[in-house]
C-alpha cells in the first residue's frame, strides 16, 4: 500500500486551502450549486470525468489501468442555517449559512482522496466513484442519488464523518449499529376552548399536548434491549391566558438503533397519541414520517477499512468505537444497497457539531484524504482476508 499519510501531508497547504473555500461560500441542501461547480472542477483538473444529478449532485468516475471491482467514496456538501461565531478569516461570507457540521473538510478530503488516487490509476485494478451528495441535514440527499442511478456498478461504498470526539490525526471505526434511525411526526391535537374559569365546559388542548409530551418521552424506556430517544421539540398553543387551548400542535423525532427497535417505537407511538389525549376528551391527527434508515455497518468492509487506517496511521491512531451514537445520517440509505463502512475522522475541536464556534482542524483534511485513499486502494486490492 502506498504511503498516503506522507503524501497527503505533502498536499496538506492545497487541502487546507480548498477546505477554507468551501467553507467560506457555504450554501444550503439543494442549493450547493458554487460549490458543486467547484468540486466538478477540481475533479476535472485531476482527469476524472464527472457529471450531475439532481442539479447540485456531483459523480466523478476514475478508472484504473486494471480490471477490478468499483468502491464509491460519498462526502455531503450541504451547509446549516446557522450564523457563524468562529472569528477565523475564512468564516462563512454568505450570512445565516455556515458549515457547522464539518462537511467542508468531507469534501476537501475525498478530493485529497481522488488527488493521490489519480496519481496511481496506473496501478490501481478497478474504479472509483466519488460522490459528492447534496442535502444531507434536509430531508437527505443520498436516497434520491441511489434512484438516479449513483450506485450502478459499484460494488462497494464508504465514507466519514468528523467528530469531536477524537483529536485530529485520529480515526474510529465501528462495528455494526452506528448511527441512529430517525422518524419524525406532528401532532395536531384538538379540544373545545372555553374560559379558564369554566374548565368543565371545554377540552383542554394544551392539557392534553402536555401530558401527551411526558407520555412520549418516556416510550423508549419500554424497549427491551435496544437503545431509543424520542424527543418533542416543539409545542405550540393558546391564544390567551384565561382561556382553554382549542388546538395544540407539537413535534418532534425517534431514534431509534436497529429494525426491531425502530418498529417497536412505531407501535408504541401510535397507541399513546390516541389513549393519551382521549384521557382528556380530546382528539388527534398525526402523521409519523419514516426518515433516515440509520447506519449499520458491513463487518467484512469495516474490518478492511480498519486495517487500512492501521496500516496508514499507525495502531496507535485508529480506535474502534464501542458505542453508537443516537445521531442521524442519510449514508445508511447507501448501505442497505451496498455494503460498506461509515467511519470518524478526528476533528480536534470539543465543540458539539452543529454548534456555531464549531471547527475542526484542518489537519482532519488530511487525516481524511490519507485514510480514504488508503481504505479504498485496500478495497481495490481485495484485501479483505481475516
Amino acid at each position: 500500500m502506498s504511503d498516503y499519510i506522507h503524501q497527503a501531508r505533502a498536499l496538506a497547504p492545497e487541502l487546507t486551502a480548498l477546505r477554507r473555500a468551501f467553507h467560506r461560500r457555504p450554501e444550503l441542501g439543494n442549493r450547493e450549486f458554487e460549490t458543486a461547480d467547484r468540486v466538478e472542477g477540481c475533479l476535472r483538473d485531476m482527469g476524472i470525468p464527472t457529471r450531475r444529478l439532481l442539479g447540485t449532485a456531483v459523480v466523478g468516475t476514475l478508472t484504473g489501468a486494471l480490471p477490478g471491482p468499483t468502491a464509491a467514496l460519498r462526502a455531503d456538501m450541504d451547509a446549516l442555517p446557522l450564523t457563524e461565531a468562529t472569528g477565523v478569516d475564512f468564516a462563512s461570507e454568505n450570512p445565516g449559512v455556515m458549515h457547522a457540521c464539518g462537511h467542508d473538510v468531507h469534501m476537501a478530503a475525498a478530493l485529497g482522496a481522488a488527488k493521490l488516487l489519480s496519481a496511481r490509476r496506473d496501478a490501481l485494478a478497478g474504479s472509483v466513484v466519488f460522490l459528492f451528495q447534496p442535502d444531507e441535514e434536509g430531508r437527505g440527499g443520498a436516497q434520491r442519488m441511489i434512484d438516479a442511478g449513483a450506485l450502478e456498478g459499484v460494488d462497494a461504498v464508504f465514507g466519514a464523518h468528523v467528530s469531536p470526539d477524537l483529536p485530529a490525526g485520529h480515526v474510529g471505526v465501528r462495528y455494526g449499529k452506528f448511527y441512529a434511525a430517525s422518524d419524525t411526526f406532528r401532532i395536531v391535537v384538538k379540544g373545545v376552548s372555553a374560559h379558564g374559569a369554566q374548565r368543565e365546559r371545554g377540552v383542554d388542548a394544551l392539557g392534553a399536548a402536555a401530558a401527551l409530551t411526558v407520555k412520549l418521552i418516556g416510550l423508549a424506556g419500554a424497549l427491551e434491549g435496544e437503545r431509543g430517544v424520542l424527543s418533542v421539540g416543539t409545542l405550540r398553543a393558546g391564544t390567551a391566558e384565561n382561556a382553554l387551548a382549542d388546538r395544540a400542535e407539537l413535534a418532534g423525532i425517534i431514534r431509534t438503533l436497529g429494525p426491531a427497535a425502530r418498529a417497536r417505537m412505531r407501535e408504541l407511538f401510535e397507541s399513546a397519541v390516541p389513549e393519551t389525549v382521549a384521557s382528556w376528551g380530546a382528539s388527534a391527527d398525526w402523521e409519523l414520517r419514516q426518515s433516515y434508515p440509520g447506519v449499520v455497518n458491513d463487518d467484512a468492509m469495516t474490518a478492511l477499512a480498519e486495517r487500512a487506517a492501521r496500516a496508514a496511521l499507525g495502531d496507535s491512531a485508529v480506535h474502534v468505537i464501542h458505542e453508537p451514537t443516537m445521531t442521524t445520517e442519510d449514508f445508511g440509505y447507501f448501505l442497505q444497497q451496498r455494503p460498506g463502512s461509515f467511519y470518524h475522522i478526528g476533528a480536534g475541536c470539543a465543540l458539539p457539531l452543529h454548534n456555531t464556534s464549531f471547527l475542526p482542524d484542518d489537519g482532519a483534511v488530511v487525516t481524511g484524504a490519507a485514510v480514504h485513499a488508503a481504505v479504498i486502494e485496500a478495497f481495490l486490492g481485495r484485501d479483505r482476508r481475516a
